[in-house]
């Protein structure tokens, strides 16, 4: 291969990425954009849960237990009645997450060491209603705890827990080092494949084809641009990610730098593969998103990998983005090393080249 070639290649194809003012503001605004959706919308985080409140007790002790929910900023108080069946309207019309029912005589039942409340969640929302049955049941232990009666046993087991890691349990910096790898691969894969078709409606591959360019110049050419803009996309979101919302990153660059470059060889590989099998930019782009969407659903990004079927959880392993969220998510959050990533490491490696063997072969044949 010629490199003197493949350079003139690489700069053609960056002045035509940059001529069209939209893709390039796709290329730099949208993964800023996509970060910050990411960062601030999507949370699993309890902040301010609708809770209703039924006290037919009206006692000090009721008050002072449901202060103690609303004390952590996890509930809020969105209604109060003396009326059970409003607690049931409040939870079918959404107004709240939570129910609270304290029955009457509460504060006697306390002081006789054997008082009971009612608590109700929707379970419409599970992941939510999961959260907030596992604070509410934290919050009416540590009341009960704090109210025994004077000649009560003492509490035998007393749980202190501490979340490594993640120490005060934010979504945010679970989901946004995620986004790294989710834009990396749609970036790459779908304008990999656009271009190539693109250049086929236009009538320039065969031209390509008919000069000195020998078919693995052409694809190196081709794929180089965006796997730097891949890069750059790589520094810009883990600025971001670092200095605005405030994720640690624990590991080192360079095996984030080396993970993202063997991650790009399966997107890119991805992306010829996909050009190889599509006629137009239309069907190329359809393609893209096909092979996105499972991606996404079996890389554990949104839901984790231990949950899902035996049959998926294997699928998962030939997925490359499952692999990279592991190593990015590690580098971020505990300061994994390079033996601890190995395994992701070399099933990318694996991975991209049968990808990038089997694109460039079905390329060849088709050219």
């Amino acid at each position: 291969m010629n490199p003197v070639r493949i350079f003139w290649m690489v700069r053609k194809e960056f002045l035509q990425v940059f001529r069209d003012p939209r893709l390039a503001r796709i290329l730099l605004v949208a993964p800023i954009i996509q970060l910050m959706v990411f960062g601030y919308a999507v949370s699993t985080d309890l902040r301010h849960a609708a809770l209703h409140v039924v006290d037919l007790d009206n006692s000090a002790e009721s008050r002072a237990l449901v202060e103690a929910f609303e004390a952590g900023g996890l509930f809020r108080v969105a209604g109060r009645s003396n009326r059970p069946a409003d607690q049931n309207a409040a939870l079918y019309s959404g107004e709240a997450l939570a129910a609270l029912a304290i029955p009457a005589g509460f504060a006697a039942d306390l002081e006789a060491g054997r008082a009971e409340v009612q608590l109700l969640f929707d379970g419409s929302s599970s992941n939510q209603a999961t959260l907030a049955k596992g604070y509410a049941e934290q919050i009416v232990q540590s009341f009960a705890a704090r109210h025994l009666p004077g000649g009560a046993p003492p509490l035998v087991f007393d749980p202190r827990i501490r979340a490594w890691f993640n120490e005060n349990l934010e979504s945010r910096n679970y989901n946004v080092p995620a986004v790294l790898g989710a834009i990396l691969l749609l970036i790459c894969q779908l304008l990999t494949a656009l271009a190539i078709i693109r250049e086929r409606e236009m009538g320039n591959l065969e031209q390509l084809l008919v000069s000195p360019l020998r078919p693995p110049e052409l694809i190196l050419g081709k794929t180089i641009p965006f796997a730097l803009i891949g890069l750059f996309d790589l520094g810009l979101i883990s600025a971001v990610a670092i200095l605005h919302f405030g994720v640690p990153f624990r590991g080192g660059a360079l095996l984030l730098i080396l993970a993202a470059i063997l991650f790009l060889f399966c997107a890119l590989g991805i992306g010829l593969l996909i050009s190889t099998l599509s006629k137009t930019q239309q069907e190329a782009f359809l393609s893209s998103f096909l092979v996105f969407m499972p991606a996404m659903l079996l890389s554990g990004f949104m839901f984790p990998v231990t949950s899902m079927p035996k049959v998926f959880q294997l699928l998962t392993l030939i997925n490359p983005l499952r692999h990279f969220l592991e190593i990015v998510r590690g580098l971020f959050l505990k300061g994994v090393g390079f033996a601890d990533v190995l395994p992701q490491l070399g099933a990318l490696a694996l991975i991209g080249t049968v990808l990038l063997t089997l694109s460039a072969a079905r390329f060849s044949r088709r050219s």
